[in-house]
């Protein structure tokens, strides 16, 4: 077994297959000035003197300096930008500028390390800018590169743990060695580590602790189930496979249990890429089951990774009968949520569902063994769950010259569950704001406990309730809440209490009410609803009934509201008008004030004048 020792030379040829190599970049935005044609030979001049200059003036072994330079190709671009561009003294002109210009080393570092070029400054520290000043950082990088870590993956380790470029390089090695110790392999190890960074940081030189669960479960699955038949030597792929297992983890399933779904079958850490996974768990995660089944259902059947979710269109009721719904059960489900039938994405399916509430249905289907019917659903026709209006007004919306902004409303629409037909598109005349803003004010609602298909449904009946801001929407929820006292299953049988106005119309009618129960003349109880949505000359009426006077106090109440208001109002005017005279007057005396100062100096003679004579310095 080999053990690594910090600042071993770095002669590892596996590095070379993870170097960036941006020479052949052509297209840098900084590089306007610089004829297409000279840029690579560019570029490579300006690589070589800066990997000169590390290696002498910052005095770093030449290939760490190499490993700067080829991999920071944005912080050499805009150093690049700054220098004189010509075909022939190109080197020579750049060389000249550094001489002059130091170098702000730690920006390149960064950069070449991985972290992206946009978020530099959000590491760089005040005042630091060359090795010099702070070496512990450079240290632990070249300790690390030395081990087997490819430099441009470093940055990965100082975004998730900075503190681990805090240690000493001797730690870092017991931890590293530690690894090698329990039988991993180098490359496997340098895995290990980037898939879980905080096995660098313990405080304890050995590895023991609370890392000892995760480790022998790793060890189970890296070496006893021999994971890793064809990755030897890569460190790519270890480190793949290493965060394919965390996305397990963090999903909450058990570790035993991962391992032993690997001993059964690999074939999810093998034959898929990492993204197909994150993909598939985020489709099923939005069926808003536990998340811990998700990972479990897909370790259980990898075959469900093989099917194609984004580019396929599904009719939700042939969809529904095709995963088993008899046709009374669609015809009941088609008069509850009318407004979700027709086409849709099938990556929508899993909202589709929960604006049905049959998300659970459909997972438990799904854990039963009948995902092959998921994987094999398509359209019986061409034209299947088609909606000819809504193919007409999509055809009408393109035209219009804000259809992008539409399309994302769409977009909104669709994906909260809403299908393709004529209802929908009435939905984009209805509803304002942008899809980004529909989806906040949806996701408020949501978070505040509103069930999904409850909401759905509430949009379907009062869609004006999306055109309300998010704090409005908070205030109004508060206060029913916490004033009036009810909860959120008010909202489903009377959604358009979110529409009105708060404090010219919920809060003083509700009030007046509580005020008119307290003085003992209500003999009724008013439901919040009947109290808010009847109209001003309903509401007086209503009043008259509960008190022969209760109309004329409301009526005053309301003119004290408005005097104070104007009152408020025009104080506030009159604060302005104030404000902006005193502005005039001070800018009026500013401009006077040049003036003042010339009519006070004496204006010097010529005897008082110091005459230059030629020829005197």
């Amino acid at each position: 077994m080999r053990l690594f020792f910090p600042f071993t030379p770095f002669s590892n040829p596996l590095f070379q297959a993870f170097l960036r190599h941006f020479s052949s970049n052509t297209n840098l935005p900084t590089l306007g000035k610089i004829p297409t044609k000279y840029r690579p030979q560019a570029i490579k001049e300006a690589q070589e003197v800066v990997t000169d200059y590390l290696h002498t003036t910052s005095a770093l072994p030449f290939s760490y300096a190499e490993f700067i330079s080829k991999n920071s190709v944005h912080s050499l671009a805009e150093l690049m930008s700054k220098v004189d561009f010509s075909s022939i003294y190109f080197r020579k002109n750049f060389e000249r500028f550094l001489r002059y210009n130091p170098l702000h080393e730690f920006g390149f570092f960064y950069e070449s390390i991985g972290i992206h070029y946009c978020n530099i400054n959000d590491f760089l520290k005040p005042n630091v800018h060359f090795f010099s000043d702070d070496s512990t950082v450079l240290n632990v990088a070249c300790t690390l590169a030395g081990f087997g870590f490819p430099w441009n993956k470093l940055g990965r380790l100082y975004v998730e743990e900075i503190s681990i470029f805090e240690k000493n390089p001797k730690f870092l090695g017991s931890k590293f060695n530690g690894l090698l110790a329990m039988g991993f392999s180098t490359e496997q190890a340098v895995g290990i580590c980037l898939g879980f960074p905080f096995l660098l940081k313990g405080e304890e030189v050995g590895l023991k602790g609370e890392f000892d669960e995760l480790l022998d479960e790793l060890k189970r699955v890296l070496i006893d189930y021999d994971l890793g038949d064809g990755l030897v030597g890569n460190v790519d792929l270890w480190y793949e496979v290493c965060r394919k297992l965390r996305l397990f983890y963090d999903l909450g399933v058990p570790k035993r249990a991962v391992g032993e779904s690997i001993s059964k079958s690999s074939v999810v850490f093998t034959d898929y890429s990492e993204k197909v996974l994150a993909e598939k768990v985020e489709f099923f995660c939005k069926l808003s089951v536990v998340k811990a089944d998700v990972g479990l259902l897909l370790l259980s059947h990898p075959e469900i990774l093989s099917i194609d979710i984004e580019n396929r269109v599904v009719s939700v009721s042939g969809f529904l009968n095709h995963f088993g719904l008899s046709k009374n059960e669609l015809k009941l489900l088609m008069e509850k949520y009318s407004y979700v039938f027709g086409r849709n994405k099938m990556s929508n399916l899993p909202h589709i569902l929960r604006a049905m509430d049959l998300h659970e249905w459909f997972f438990h289907n799904m854990k039963l063994g009948k995902y092959p019917l998921f994987g094999d659903y398509d359209l019986s026709s061409p034209d299947e769950g088609e909606d000819a209006n809504y193919v007409q007004e999509m055809e009408n919306v393109k035209c219009l010259r804000h259809y992008s902004y539409l399309l994302c409303k769409l977009k909104f629409f669709h994906g909260i569950g809403f299908g393709e037909h004529g209802f929908t598109m009435k939905l984009l005349k209805d509803v304002h704001g942008s899809g980004s803003d529909l989806h906040e004010r949806f996701d408020l609602l949501l978070n505040e406990g509103i069930e999904f298909s409850k909401l759905c449904k509430m949009i379907s009946y009062t869609p004006k309730i999306l055109n309300q801001e998010t704090d409005s929407l908070k205030r109004k929820i508060d206060f029913l809440r916490q004033e009036v006292g009810l909860s959120l299953e008010f909202l489903e049988t009377f959604p358009a209490y979110l529409i009105y106005n708060l404090e010219k119309r919920i809060k003083p009618r509700y009030r007046f009410h509580v005020w008119l129960a307290k003085q003992g003349w209500v003999k009724k109880k008013y439901t919040l609803s009947g109290i808010i949505a009847i109209s001003k000359k309903g509401f007086l009426e209503q009043l008259s009934c509960i008190h022969p006077t209760a109309p004329q106090l409301w009526l005053e109440q309301c003119e004290q509201t408005k005097t104070s208001e104007s009152k408020k109002m025009e104080l506030h005017v009159s604060q302005m008008i104030i404000a902006q005279e005193m502005a005039v007057n001070i800018f009026q005396s500013v401009q006077r004030f040049p003036f003042t100062i010339a009519a006070s100096s004496p204006i010097p003679s010529h005897h008082n004048m110091s005459v230059r004579k030629p020829g005197c310095a």
